[in-house]
């Protein structure tokens, strides 16, 4: 079974775009805080648990749950999230 979070998206990003961004800031000019940065595509937790088990071959129970809490409404909200 895997446990994931109700109402909670991700931004998955391809770690080469975000080894190049970084490179980028290390080589640059001093920039002060810099914009966060998401893949491309906003996607439900459960939603990436499905793929996970599609792409590895397993299968497996997704159950999502709703936790309560300060922290994880914000996360549902999308504060974490990167708005470009």
């Amino acid at each position: 079974m895997i446990v994931t979070l109700a109402g909670v998206n991700f931004q998955p990003i391809d770690v080469r775009d975000v080894a190049a961004r970084l490179t980028e800031i290390a080589t640059g000019a001093p920039a002060g805080r810099v914009p966060d940065m998401g893949g491309p595509e906003i996607r439900g937790h459960s939603d990436l648990a499905r793929t996970y088990l599609a792409a590895t071959g397993r299968r497996r129970l997704v159950l999502p749950i709703r936790l309560p809490g300060a922290v994880v409404a914000g996360y549902r909200r999308g504060g974490h999230l990167a708005p470009d």
